[in-house]
């Protein structure tokens, strides 16, 4: 069973979404660093911007993965225990965040 509580704010991850976010991150992580390595070498502005964008679309797509998550543990328990108008208002708030 997940563990997400609004007033600690933890949530425990079962295995498989753990390791599905942090091989995401490794790989945007690894994005970044060949950008920094295209700046140092002087790569011409086009094909570094590119790859920017290729961080901007795996950065939304760990969003989307993260917020499904959340919306289907999180959210959904916290209704379940009677703390809708609060997970609602976060929730609200996050996608508003997302949206910008």
């Amino acid at each position: 069973m997940d563990d997400c509580k609004l007033s600690g704010k933890t949530k425990h991850r079962e295995e498989a979404e753990y390791k599905a976010l942090l091989n995401r991150l490794n790989r945007i992580e690894g994005q970044v660093r060949g950008i920094k390595k295209m700046v140092e070498n002087d790569v011409y502005c086009t094909d570094i911007l590119t790859q920017v964008s290729a961080i901007q679309s795996a950065l939304n797509a760990f969003n989307k993965e993260l917020l499904t998550n959340h919306v289907k543990t999180c959210v959904v328990n916290n209704i379940k225990n009677g703390n809708e108008d609060e997970i609602i208002d976060e929730l609200m708030i996050t996608v508003k965040r997302l949206m910008k």
